[in-house]
């Protein structure tokens, strides 16, 4: 099993374990928390808190890069794993959190916003890594870190790729609160978010969780014809050779060589 879960005082913790890999968000990977998820909900827990087994300081190194295709299919459609984990987190109708005592990447980075809170350690660094291998991120993704982040620091996480601290993260509303040790952060999680959460109406809650949901997907709405222009950029991404070069110098432990150019997309 990839993924283990405990339950504690209606409080399921859901433990990435497979630290050997880094906790690559695979297929097996998502389908584990997806099925953690729906099984702590379903034995009414007030609340699921996410963490994960750390290795050489690594929470999550995101989506398995092995498991990307290369036949010119979307690496991000709607039915693929990752996609389906993130919707499962955003929509189980009780909080998720993520604690968080170690460096997060990519698709993991979009797995901690898609959480209802964050709480980490002042050691965590977080950074969504698409353009480092040539993936284009889907809309929704990007939406999702623009109405969390708001535009400016969503493309400067985008386009740099570079990891952003957990005292950054707190200062632009990525995270809720910090720790200042990895020791701290156990003892953080339970006073300012799990002792609370159970005291409160989980009706309420669950109630209001729904509201922000659908709150937040009604502003997001985009017409058929800009859908349709979006997905032909991001097509002629996922269809070309920088695409493919990415996923191979990745694999091969090397720097990609890209040869694309932004009029390409003209």
């Amino acid at each position: 099993m990839l993924v283990n879960t405990v339950i504690k005082d209606r409080i399921a913790f859901v433990k990435m374990q497979n630290g050997k890999h880094f906790n690559c968000l695979s297929e097996e990977m998502c389908n584990d928390l997806i099925n953690a998820i729906k099984d702590s909900y379903a034995k009414e827990c007030v609340g699921i808190v996410l963490q994960a087994e750390v290795n050489r300081h690594v929470w999550s190194a995101g989506h398995d890069i092995h498991e990307l295709p290369q036949d010119g299919s979307d690496p991000l459609a709607f039915y693929v794993p990752m996609e389906k984990l993130l919707r499962a987190v955003q929509d189980t109708p009780i909080p998720v959190i993520a604690c968080v005592d170690g460096t997060v990447w990519g698709g993991a980075c979009d797995l901690c916003l898609s959480c209802d809170m964050i709480v980490s350690s002042r050691n965590a660094t977080f950074a969504i890594t698409p353009a480092k291998i040539g993936i284009p991120y889907n809309a929704s993704g990007l939406q999702h870190f623009i109405n969390q982040l708001g535009i400016n620091k969503a493309r400067e996480m985008f386009f740099l790729g570079s990891p952003i601290s957990a005292e950054d993260a707190l200062n632009v509303g990525l995270i809720n609160h910090m720790s200042e040790t990895d020791e701290e952060l156990e003892t953080l999680l339970e006073e300012k978010f799990l002792a609370p959460l159970r005291r409160n109406s989980i009706l309420s809650i669950s109630a209001i969780k729904r509201q922000f949901r659908i709150l937040s997907r009604a502003s997001n709405v985009i017409s058929a014809e800009n859908f349709e222009h979006i997905n032909a950029y991001r097509q002629r991404v996922y269809a070309g050779a920088d695409y493919k070069e990415g996923i191979n110098s990745f694999l091969e432990k090397r720097p990609p060589v890209y040869k694309g150019k932004a009029s390409d997309l003209d």
